[in-house]
């Protein structure tokens, strides 16, 4: 027997109804890439992205089609996310800080039709073009004023005009609460990257989630700048939480420096922000040298990187701000853990309480983990144990996007998500290792491979690998350790002068050592264990010559 209950599809586009109806009048504030600030409301986002689904449609985007964004955080890029998943195509945002060669891939790949840009990205769009020839149209995110006088982009229109020139009238197409809605891919450390297809439904439940107490725990009463940019996992969901909520939102563009964000949160009353542990140093170190403090923020959410023990203690002692640490990824939309106490926990002494909430956290409801041993055997749930994290859920990852290859689920259905952990019997998850050699820098993802096989294409190198160390502001940066060939010499400023124009710049490896051999296993393989206690107590002040 089935219920006897309305149907109504969980689509993006009822968020942004939801909010215009609701929460007309509350205000979301943008820094633009050409410079200034941009203003408008709720009813402003609707008519704006109503605008522009009529361009999108003029420009022969279908339902299905994949567009491309490569935006900061700010009301365009916003209006994009509405729109073009609002009429029933993919909003398939790109990390700019990838290589070009990962970019044009990923561009080929996802067969994106067309691509907005910020200004910012205007000499990365006119390099990528060649080697796009998929993409019929390039629209700059900017009004007339500021558009070039000259560019090599085929087809390059003006945001402002094609919006200036439709009707606001329009009415959001009905659809399946499965059909795709957004498409963002992996860093490619190990193949190439991957991508991840979300649904108006798996975004949708992710959106309530991440509002719950025991998560964001935001309200209406609630101002939101999201650090954590809009290319990277849809800004962890904060561009449809805040709708969903009708909180005010503060999307900060390009300017990410610690002055610019302390400016944004006095100026704008940020209650609550979200970003990488790289961001929150560099704001606290700010904040003690201006000798400085938060009037009005009070809750950060802290993810993509392991946030130091430190950070933790120095926000909430010296500048009255609790910080939540979370974890997820792209397949899990990212949302998984996050970390916050229980009752049974508040009477803990707060050296206990600062080590639980020093670990990833929780499962918050919709998400389901659990670790197995190398036979797939479940392991117990006592801090002790640690193997690998299998994850499912209602948005989580069933397979990749365009792909022959199977996916990552084990034949029960659980994600493998590629690290390994502890869970403790509070159920408090803990990451202990990768089961990858990749590396973690400023919440981004850097394959150790790629450098060791850039590497070995220097004449001087004999053998090269690339480990993972701690760095106090990056979380993690690559150490390159090399085996010169009998007979020749390079220093390590060569060797790091080799990588230019090979890879973004900020792969490259904090230093360089030089040894005699490499440990090996016995079928012939770098024993990168063995390189990690050889280094374990490694300072990046002492790199090699």
């Amino acid at each position: 027997m089935l219920g006897l209950m309305m149907h109504q599809p969980l689509r993006i586009a009822g968020l942004l109804e939801h909010a215009e109806k609701w929460h007309a009048d509350t205000e979301i504030v943008s820094r633009l890439a050409e410079g200034g600030f941009h203003r408008y409301t709720y009813t402003g986002l609707g008519r704006r992205s109503r605008q522009l689904a009529h361009v999108l449609a003029r420009l022969g985007i279908k339902p299905g089609d994949r567009v491309g964004t490569l935006a900061w955080n700010n009301h365009r890029h916003l209006e994009l996310y509405y729109a073009v998943s609002g009429m029933g195509a993919v909003c398939h945002t790109i990390n700019p800080r990838l290589f070009a060669g990962q970019l044009t891939y990923i561009i080929a790949h996802a067969q994106d039709q067309a691509i907005f840009f910020d200004l910012t990205f205007l000499p990365l769009a006119e390099k990528l073009a060649p080697a796009c020839p998929g993409v019929r149209a390039w629209v700059l995110l900017t009004g007339r004023a500021h558009m070039p006088e000259t560019t090599t982009l085929p087809d390059l229109y003006c945001y402002e005009d094609l919006l200036d020139a439709e009707s606001a009238e329009y009415a959001w197409p009905e659809f399946d609460e499965n059909t795709a809605s957004s498409l963002c891919y992996t860093s490619g450390t190990t193949a190439e990257p991957k991508g991840v297809l979300y649904s108006h439904r798996s975004t949708l439940l992710h959106s309530l989630a991440a509002g719950l107490p025991d998560c964001f725990n935001c309200s209406a009463q609630d101002v939101i700048l999201p650090v954590v940019p809009m290319f990277h996992v849809n800004a962890w969901g904060i561009p449809y939480l805040a709708p969903m909520l009708g909180c005010k939102l503060v999307l900060p563009g390009p300017g990410l420096d610690a002055a610019s964000l302390y400016e944004l949160f006095e100026g704008e009353g940020v209650t609550f922000s979200a970003g990488v542990p790289t961001i929150w140093l560099g704001l606290l170190a700010f904040m003690r040298d201006q000798e400085r403090q938060f009037s009005t923020l009070r809750k950060m959410i802290v993810g993509g990187a392991a946030c130091p023990p430190a950070l933790l203690k120095a926000f909430g002692d010296e500048l009255n701000v609790e910080i939540r640490h979370a974890w997820g990824m792209t397949e899990t939309s990212p949302l998984g853990t996050v970390s916050t106490l229980k009752p049974q926990q508040l009477n803990l002494s707060p050296a206990e309480q600062a080590e639980l909430l020093a670990k990833q956290g929780r499962v918050i409801y919709g998400v389901d983990m659990k670790i197995v041993d190398d036979a797939g055997q479940e392991l117990p749930h006592d801090g002790v144990a640690f193997g690998d994290l299998l994850v499912r859920g209602a948005w989580v990852v069933a397979d990749y996007f365009g792909t022959d290859t199977p996916g990552q689920l084990t034949p029960d259905g659980w994600f493998s998500t590629g690290d390994v952990a502890t869970i403790d019997a509070a159920g408090f998850m803990q990451i202990t290792d990768r089961s990858k050699d990749v590396i973690k820098s400023g919440g981004e993802w850097i394959s150790s491979i790629a450098l060791e096989n850039l590497a070995v294409g220097h004449p001087a190198v004999a053998e090269a690998a690339v480990i993972g160390r701690p760095h106090p502001k990056w979380s993690e940066r690559p150490l390159l350790v090399v085996v010169r060939r009998p007979g020749h010499e390079v220093s390590a400023q060569e060797l790091l002068a080799f990588y230019e124009g090979k890879v973004a710049k900020w792969w490259l490896p904090e230093a360089v050592e030089f040894v005699e051999e490499l440990p090996h296993t016995a079928t012939g393989k770098v024993r990168k264990t063995q390189l990690r206690e050889d280094f374990a107590g490694y300072s990046f002040g002492g790199a090699g010559d």
